[in-house]
């Protein structure tokens, strides 16, 4: 069995992955592969944690990728989805969960979505849903849609809030008067 530091420990000095680590990991899967525990399929693979594989260097690369690895990938172009592909995406998310939705809050989730992420848009309809169950809704509506939207924010209105009021969190940087002054509080409380 590999070893779990090895799998870890994936690259030597120069940044490629050692000979002999290749020849264990290549004997590993043959191995799996006989015992019908893995199977090789040819297809595309995707790294989320790629990260993890910057051979060290300080240099900037497109895409957050290390070119080193980069070169070795085949990029696909990708364009924005439009609004009515977006649409059809989140009637087929609301017919999945089973959520029964007025053709206003489609036409309301579809215009958050152009504004934020699908991600965060596909979290409303479950968020709406739920909404929409507790005030004994049947049909999620724009209110149902609204209250939520209202609730959790999407990573730009996140962001924003905490730009608007960093001061009042953690972390900031305090001049001397008011260090002296929370000091004073905290030793009066």
């Amino acid at each position: 069995m590999l070893l779990a530091e090895n799998i870890w420990n994936l690259k030597s000095d120069t940044g490629e992955i050692r000979a002999e680590l290749r020849e264990q990991i290549g004997t590993e899967v043959a191995e799996w592969r006989e015992e019908g525990k893995a199977e090789l399929v040819p297809g595309v693979l995707f790294i989320d944690e790629r990260h993890y594989y910057n051979p060290g260097n300080k240099l900037q690369s497109p895409h957050g990728t290390p070119i080193d690895f980069l070169d070795r990938l085949l990029i696909i172009s990708t364009q924005p989805y439009k609004e009515e592909e977006i649409r059809k995406i989140l009637d087929i998310r609301c017919q999945e969960e089973d959520v029964e939705i007025s053709e206003d809050a489609r036409v309301l989730l579809t215009k958050i979505e152009v504004n934020t992420s699908l991600r965060y848009t596909i979290h409303l309809i479950t968020s709406a849903a739920l909404a929409c169950q507790k005030w004994k809704g049947k049909v999620v509506e724009v209110k149902d849609i609204t209250r939520v939207y209202n609730l959790f924010y999407d990573m730009k209105r996140s962001t924003q809030y905490l730009m608007e009021y960093q001061s009042h969190y953690m972390f900031k940087e305090m001049s001397a008067g008011e260090a002296e002054e929370d000091e004073t509080t905290t030793m009066v409380s």
